[in-house]
């Protein structure tokens, strides 16, 4: 299932990528046999040591080699990922159809990966899609914060929940 860029995009958003982020489960799949399986497909590591990498960071960094564009493969263990895998929706591009992730899964899933761009994207998101479960979204999002032990991840939410409420507001 693809939860970057692509899909925040497929969801509604205007902006650019370079690279591809997905999810697989990570109880489904090797990532030794992973690696073989996709080089059959011209996609084949893009750092040395990536299965020892993807063993311990859970997620497996990829190129296709043909088109040089970056794959990034998320081994999902964590509940929510199995979740947001269930809950896909398969979006076409052109003549390619892919699975992508709900808006409300990709709102945590950006809440949790915190980065600007992804602030940026969360806000994009909550502001596209105004029947997204807030609520659930935040007790998600404080869940993955306190197991990284990172309060931060939950004040960014909070912060950009608020400036959306504020745009939302009719002006007079």
């Amino acid at each position: 299932m693809i939860i970057g860029g692509i899909a925040v995009i497929s969801r509604g958003v205007r902006r650019l990528t370079t690279d591809i982020d997905a999810v697989i489960r990570g109880d489904a799949v090797k990532p030794r046999t992973l690696v073989r399986l996709l080089s059959r497909h011209a996609i084949r590591p893009r750092i040395e040591g990536a299965v020892a990498f993807a063993e311990k960071n859970l997620v497996l960094l990829l190129r296709h080699r043909p088109t040089g564009v970056d794959l990034d493969l998320s081994l999902g263990w964590s509940s929510l990922e199995h979740e947001a895998l269930a809950a896909r929706t398969r979006v076409k591009f052109g003549t390619v159809v892919a699975f992508m992730a709900a808006p409300a899964d990709l709102v945590v899933l950006k809440a949790v990966a915190a980065r600007p761009r992804d602030l940026q994207d969360l806000e994009a998101l909550l502001l596209l899609h105004p029947d997204i479960d807030v609520e659930r979204a935040r007790k998600r999002t404080r869940e993955l914060a306190e197991l990284a032990g990172a309060d931060e991840i939950l004040e960014g939410f909070e912060a950009v929940v608020a400036r959306t409420r504020r745009r939302r507001r009719p002006t007079r």
